[in-house]
């Protein structure tokens, strides 16, 4: 018989949540998000384009992952 998967009921803010939602909600929203204030820079080299999208995407992770926790929170109650 194959061995069982471990669970966990954490007290609280399920973090591991948190930290997967924030990641697949930050690829499928805030991707675009950073493409689309793109076309409005000028990037002529590739340090340019990674360090405009470390200064975009930075926030939008920042903000995402708030909103992911706050609704975790939220929902904990």
């Amino acid at each position: 018989m194959p061995e069982r998967v471990e669970t966990t009921t954490p007290d609280g803010v399920d973090y591991g949540w948190v930290m997967q939602t924030t990641f697949v909600i930050t690829i499928l929203i805030g991707a675009p998000i950073v493409v689309a204030i793109s076309t409005t820079a000028t990037l002529p080299t590739w340090t340019d384009r990674a360090e405009f999208a470390i200064r975009v995407g930075a926030p939008v992770w920042l903000v995402t992952s708030l909103i992911v926790f706050a609704y975790a929170k939220r929902k904990q109650t």
